[in-house]
């Protein structure tokens, strides 16, 4: 346990120290929010769906939490690059453990980095229906960020240079985000659609952090935090045996 509490508590670090990551966190969801949730907002109250804002708010922060917990991955690659990992694998700890505290702290970063968002949001305009809904609205955060934390990981392990990262996060990343109902509602699609964002597991903790916080629900709520545990679960097994597979 000892070696997963350094790691995490690294991680955390890493993040403190880089006020460039810090700030480039803000920038992208900020325009997210600004440029779409102002800018359709005139064109989603003409459909009589109400407030912009209020609907892509969650979609924003769940951005955030997804790209920062898949990009904690890139890490790896730097640590691979610079020797940081060799010296972690030779560690008398088992691979298991350093996988578990290097998914933690990308996990916990990512919901920093969503909070962080959150609180731009509401200083934007965005006002939940309750205030007791945040702690809900939390645990769907740590789900996302647990999930996507882990893909990181596994992605990380699989992958030995940037550039591959870099292709696999265009093709993956882009896609799960624009396909999770972040920016559209899930209604009324067409049956290609409807099956993409039933597979995408964004599309659940965008759901859950919507329904929480707006109490607008597409999917049930036990719905969501049940494929939102297993694919974390499903993730975290997948990364923990390519870790157990890198060679540094």
């Amino acid at each position: 346990m000892g070696a997963i509490y350094i790691l995490w508590l690294r991680e955390l670090k890493r993040y403190v120290r880089s006020r460039v990551q810090v700030a480039a966190s803000l920038a992208q969801p900020c325009l997210y929010l600004f440029a779409f949730g102002f800018g359709f907002g005139a064109v989603f109250r003409q459909a009589g769906r109400g407030s912009y804002l209020q609907f892509m708010a969650p979609g924003v922060v769940a951005m955030t939490v997804l790209f920062s917990a898949v990009f904690s991955g890139i890490a790896m690659l730097w640590d691979r690059q610079f020797g940081f990992l060799k010296e972690t694998l030779v560690a008398p700890v088992s691979r298991l453990q350093i996988m578990i505290g290097r998914t933690l702290g990308g996990a916990t970063v990512a919901i920093i980095q969503g909070t962080i968002v959150l609180g731009v949001c509401l200083l934007a305009g965005f006002r939940p229906q309750s205030w007791l809904a945040l702690p809900g609205a939390f645990l769907f955060l740590f789900l996302i960020a647990l999930v996507f934390a882990a893909l990181g990981t596994a992605l990380g392990s699989a992958i030995k240079d940037m550039q591959g990262f870099q292709i696999v996060m265009n093709f993956l990343v882009m896609p799960i985000y624009f396909l999770s109902g972040a920016l559209f509602p899930l209604d009324n699609q067409k049956i290609g659609m409807r099956i993409a964002n039933q597979i995408d597991p964004l599309s659940y903790g965008v759901d859950g952090l919507r329904g929480t916080l707006t109490n607008v629900w597409h999917f049930a709520p036990s719905t969501n935090l049940t494929v939102l545990t297993v694919v974390a679960g499903a993730f975290l097994l997948l990364g923990a045996y390519l870790f157990s597979k890198i060679e540094a």
